[in-house]
């Protein structure tokens, strides 16, 4: 029962998106504390969503491959849920890590523009830290080792050189954490599909 009750669920917001998995185990909690609703695909393609008292009587009428059982009832595992109260897709922010802003920067020295190998690109301070430059996406950037050589402990404009764009930090973006890779039950495809072709991509989409 064990390993039933880890298998993956399909989380849709309250907007039927594809939002997150979870396991069964948290998927009947969140259905027994009426938080969520499951998703069952009926037969003429169309997806119909039961609260916990629904999806027990339809769990004793159609029993299903798999379910769990309680001591006075067994009822389905479900394959998609139904949040009832989250309309919204989570948002993820980018961390702010080396290989995020070697990401951001396109493995580009942000001074002369020339595209390199990440082991011949240095994180530079535009603001040195000892002038009080804070380790930031707003003050980081990615600088060639001669462009970083010749810039050393100064600020852009002592040393003669300019930024080729504003460092920022880069945008949120939707967060739809679904790995494709995972056994996906055929009741998901539909809103993985829509997940795919929806979700908000970033400036630097392909």
């Amino acid at each position: 029962m064990k390993s039933v009750l880890n298998q993956h669920v399909l989380v849709l917001n309250r907007l039927w998106q594809a939002v997150n998995l979870c396991t069964a185990r948290r998927a009947l909690t969140l259905l027994f504390q009426g938080h969520a609703q499951a998703v069952f695909n009926l037969e003429d393609g169309s997806f119909q969503a039961y609260n916990f008292q629904q999806w027990r009587d339809l769990s004793q009428q159609e029993p299903g491959e798999e379910s769990i059982a309680t001591i006075s009832f067994r009822i389905r595992v479900p394959r998609v849920i139904l949040l009832l109260v989250y309309d919204r897709l989570p948002k993820k922010e980018v961390k702010f890590t080396r290989h995020n802003i070697f990401e951001r920067d396109k493995n580009t020295c942000q001074y002369c523009g020339r595209v390199c190998e990440r082991q011949d690109l240095n994180l530079d301070h535009v603001i040195p830290r000892d002038r009080g430059g804070p380790t930031t996406w707003e003050n980081i950037v990615c600088s060639c080792i001669e462009c970083n050589t010749q810039k050393a402990n100064r600020t852009p404009q002592e040393a003669g050189v300019h930024l080729i764009r504003k460092p920022k930090r880069p945008k949120w973006r939707p967060f739809v954490q679904i790995n494709l890779a995972l056994h996906q039950h055929d009741s998901w495809k539909h809103f993985i599909d829509l997940a795919y072709w929806n979700v908000e991509l970033g400036e630097d989409a392909g």
